[in-house]
């Protein structure tokens, strides 16, 4: 999300303007942890908004007319979806009402998804799995469907007995990684748990003092969702245990504006299981030593320097488009765009499925 027009109202002098950026900021990037991309008419729409031209209800019957003009005809391509999620993001971020309660974050939820989801709002009854990226396709555990209820109630009562008082920040910032990382793995809903209990987290945060409105959200939310997976999977024979410490990272760039790398590849279990082949540090770092003398025969000079620093930085596992190549090397759209269709020409790179369109990852050599 580079050159957006959302951080410069982040920076506005006028507390309205700069208060309506950070939630449209925060609400489109966190689409990115279902592998969700909006629009240009989203934007467009947010900037009205955001300006003061629209009500956010005005801006919501916008897209509910824009899509009934213009129907989405791919069932891959969940825009639509992004789009309306975004703006309901967006009001429930700039609205100052909030109650500490499950019926609260039922509410969220329901309140995010009415006429996207038919469970909106509702627990789900059958247990799940979901293959996880960060975890090499395994799945944590997930809260049992016949018990989802009571366990929700049950972290709610204990969380609002616990005392934050005479803690550390260090304590405090742990406590609060171990809270949403266990509301989170319940996962009480059949689609859409990460975007809500991200949208409750912040709201419930403000309760506590904190202000959050910097860009740790917007532009790190697949981060903060793979730092959730992280903390609640354990694999002991191969030496992974569950652990908050990504999750703390992550909050105290949020919370005490820390300035530490938060890098998807960091959390990857490849990183820790070391004795298989497909996981062996040493091995990945020669086949990119390998790409990476490959891309200097096939590129022109400026752009091997691109693909190279992309493949520095995201490595062979991680999945990416156009956006995170905007956002690490700087350039205009089109030619994100232009130079993810030479690198997919000269496969460089291969597409992927089940993150979203135009998805891909550097293909090893």
């Amino acid at each position: 999300m580079n050159k957006d027009p959302f951080k410069e109202y982040i920076k506005e002098s006028e507390p309205d303007k700069r208060e309506k950026g950070y939630a449209w900021h925060t609400a489109i990037g966190l689409q990115d942890v279902d592998g969700l991309k909006t629009s240009e008419y989203l934007v467009q729409t947010a900037v009205r908004n955001i300006e003061g031209e629209i009500s956010f209800e005005e801006a919501n019957a916008l897209l509910q007319s824009y899509y009934e003009e213009n129907p989405v005809r791919d069932t891959d391509d969940r825009t639509e979806e992004a789009d309306k999620v975004s703006v309901r993001i967006a009001a429930l971020l700039s609205e100052q009402a909030f109650s500490f309660t499950p019926n609260e974050y039922l509410s969220i939820h329901r309140k995010l998804f009415t006429g996207i989801y038919p469970h909106a709002g509702l627990i789900r009854d059958y247990n799940i799995t979901k293959k996880e990226w960060v975890l090499d396709g395994a799945t944590v555990i997930y809260g049992s469907a016949a018990e989802l209820r009571s366990t929700l109630d049950y972290d709610f009562s204990e969380e609002k007995k616990f005392s934050y008082k005479n803690l550390t920040m260090d304590e405090i910032i742990h406590h609060l990684a171990t809270f949403v990382s266990r509301l989170w793995q319940i996962h009480v809903f059949e689609e859409g748990n990460t975007r809500t209990t991200a949208v409750f987290f912040i709201k419930y945060l403000r309760t506590l003092g904190f202000n959050v409105t910097n860009e740790i959200f917007a532009e790190n939310a697949w981060y903060f969702r793979n730092a959730l997976v992280r903390a609640n999977y354990n694999d002991l024979k191969n030496g992974i245990h569950e652990t908050t410490e990504f999750l703390e990272v992550f909050l105290r760039n949020l919370l005490l504006n820390e300035d530490h790398p938060l890098h998807n590849r960091a959390l990857h279990i490849c990183s820790i299981i070391g004795t298989s082949e497909k996981a062996n540090i040493d091995d990945l770092k020669v086949n990119i030593e390998k790409a990476k003398a490959n891309i200097e025969n096939v590129f022109l000079t400026k752009t091997a320097s691109h693909v190279c620093k992309l493949l520095d930085e995201l490595g062979f596992q991680t999945v990416f488009g156009r956006s995170d190549v905007q956002k690490l090397l700087d350039l205009k759209p089109t030619r994100c765009t232009e130079l993810l269709q030479k690198m997919a020409e000269r496969e460089i790179i291969e597409p992927v499925r089940g993150h979203g369109k135009g998805k891909y990852r550097f293909r090893q050599q």
